[in-house]
C-alpha cells in the first residue's frame, strides 16, 4: 500500500500529537510548503520551560487551575517551530483549529488548512475560526477517514 500525500502528512500530525502530555485531548500538527516538504510540526504542550509536573492538565475550574490558561496548541507550536516562511503552505492538524490558532495561520501566510476532526464544531471558538479563515481566503477540508498512527518501542537489550 502506498499512502497518499493526505495520509502521509496526517500520519505525521497523529505521530506528532503522541508527544503531547495532554490526558483528555493530544493533537498533532504539520505544515508543508507546496514542495511536499516538512516545515514545521508540532503538538499540544505547554512552553519550553513550564514544568508539566506543575501546571494543570485538567479542564475545570477557574482559568487558572485548568490548562487553557497555559497550553500551547498544536497549530501555533508548528508555526513557531517553523524556521522558514510559511507563505502558501498546508496545515495539517487533527482537530479543527480553534479561533486563537486560526489568527496565527492567518497572519503566517498559510493557505490550506486539512483536517480530521472537527467534534468542536458548535462551539462558538470554531465558528469564529471558519469566519475569519474564509475572510483571509484559507481554505479547510476534512479528510473523508480517520488516520491510524501505532508505535511500538523496543528498549535495547
Amino acid at each position: 500500500m502506498i499512502l497518499t500525500w493526505d495520509q502521509y502528512f496526517m500520519g505525521l500530525a497523529h505521530l506528532s500529537k503522541l508527544r503531547s502530555k495532554d490526558p483528555s485531548t493530544q493533537v498533532g500538527a504539520v505544515i508543508v510548503n507546496p514542495k511536499k516538504r516538512v516545515v514545521g510540526i508540532g503538538y499540544n504542550g505547554l512552553p519550553t520551560g513550564c514544568d508539566d509536573q506543575i501546571f494543570p492538565w485538567g479542564r475545570d475550574g477557574d482559568f487558572q487551575s485548568s490548562k487553557y490558561a497555559y497550553v500551547v496548541h498544536a497549530e501555533l507550536n508548528a508555526i513557531l517551530n517553523s524556521t522558514v516562511k510559511l507563505d502558501d503552505c498546508s496545515l495539517y492538524v487533527s482537530l479543527f483549529p480553534c479561533n486563537e490558532c486560526a489568527k496565527a495561520i492567518i497572519q503566517s501566510g498559510i493557505k490550506e488548512v486539512v483536517y480530521e476532526d472537527d467534534k468542536y464544531a458548535k462551539t462558538d471558538a470554531v465558528k469564529v475560526s471558519k469566519k475569519m479563515l474564509e475572510a483571509a481566503g484559507v481554505q479547510y477540508r476534512k479528510l473523508d477517514y480517520q488516520t491510524e498512527v501505532s508505535v511500538t518501542i523496543k528498549e535495547n537489550a
